[in-house]
């Protein structure tokens, strides 16, 4: 989809900002340039769109030179969305996300359309948003509407420099989170600077680590962990390499589908002999519909005499797309042992426990190496 040839820019000054660098990017693969401050991967990034203009070698975009097509058909194709946003104070919502159809050509009702699909995918009502000015926004509605903006034309090429980076940290994670999920959805190739590497980790297919305007290892997140290709890149990602880990593995990925559980009504000498036999200390307590009600650990069946006179309800919960890293931060500010996993109507799908955790990490560890 996207390949870079042996690409270097050098300004007047004899400056070089990008140093030689190759690499390919598959379709629907989302890239993270990542990096120090002044390593050349936002220089990079905009060579792409030729907001900066080459020096040396070539960029392609399906087998095709970028420097033979037209610059405003180029650019019309390739939805950028960056750090300040940028939006159009003077344009509402949905004015700012028709712009480029609008320079495309499309018809007034699909422009319309096509912003209100946007804005009901970046989970914004278009009734009360399409009409607003940008100084009505939220940071983080801000940083949505850039997005949507960014995919107005429906382009296949996305270009993001820092998109989240000047959101607190709370409605970053939850616009990642949302973005994965938008993703998983639309396919589209993706090139995303960052210098944070856990929102590199976190998001990346692939992931290109710059330094001084040289490309050191481009590789996927796992083996940037394990496989660094030397000091600087072992360095970068840090000595809790293990615990940055976690953001490669989702819940979904290790835990289990049915697993055992207990009923409100249950009598607890009973529960507790089940227990016994089995091995396991605790178990998840669920309804006749399957929905997760609380937990119960062996030391309380003692308090009482049914399942629901002792069990202690939860409202700490996951769901089977949760990263483990977030899933263990839960655990530890809330003092759990295990954890369950619920769908969207709170059925239990699973537990997990910090043995999972342990296991799932030692795993991934160890294939990273011998990979």
């Amino acid at each position: 989809m996207i390949k870079l040839d042996m690409v270097t820019k050098v300004y007047p000054d004899g400056t070089e900002a990008v140093k030689n660098v190759s690499f390919e990017i598959g379709q629907g693969e989302l890239c993270v340039l990542l990096g120090p401050s002044g390593c050349g991967k936002t220089t990079t990034m905009k060579m792409i769109n030729r907001l900066i203009p080459i020096t040396g070698g070539t960029i392609y975009i399906d087998g095709v030179d970028t420097a033979k097509m037209d610059e405003n058909a180029l650019r019309r194709d390739i939805g950028y969305a960056i750090q300040q946003i940028g939006l159009f104070p003077n344009m509402t919502v949905g004015r700012n996300i028709e712009t480029v159809p609008e320079l495309k050509g499309w018809p007034e009702n699909k422009r319309r359309q096509r912003g209100e699909e946007l804005l009901k995918l970046m989970g914004m009502d278009s009734g009360e948003f399409i009409g607003k000015y940008p100084r009505e926004l939220s940071g983080g509605q801000s940083q949505r509407v850039g997005v949507a903006r960014a995919l107005g034309g429906d382009p296949p090429i996305l270009l993001m420099d820092e998109p989240f980076g000047a959101i607190d940290p709370i409605t970053r994670v939850r616009l990642q989170d949302e973005f994965l999920k938008i993703q998983q959805t639309l396919k589209k190739t993706i090139i995303f600077v960052t210098h944070d590497i856990y929102e590199a980790i976190k998001l990346g297919d692939r992931i290109a680590l710059m330094k001084e305007g040289e490309l050191v290892q481009y590789d996927t997140p796992a083996d940037l962990l394990y496989n660094p290709k030397n000091e600087f890149v072992e360095n970068f990602v840090g000595a809790d390499r293990a615990l940055k880990g976690l953001q490669l593995i989702r819940v979904k990925d290790v835990v289990k589908a049915s697993p055992p559980t207990v009923k409100s009504g249950e009598k607890t000498e009973i529960v507790r002999e089940r227990m016994e036999r089995a091995g396991i200390n605790w178990l998840a307590v669920v309804n006749g519909d399957g929905n997760f009600l609380g937990g119960v650990g062996k030391a309380d069946l003692g308090k009482g005499d049914s399942v629901g006179d002792v069990m202690s309800p939860s409202a700490e919960t996951a769901t089977a797309n949760t990263v483990l890293n977030e899933v263990f931060s839960l655990m530890l500010s809330h003092g759990l042992d295990n954890l369950p996993i619920v769908d969207k109507d709170n059925r239990l799908q699973g537990v997990i426990s910090f043995d999972t955790i342990r296991k799932a990490l030692v795993e991934l560890t160890q294939r990273g190496k011998t990979g």
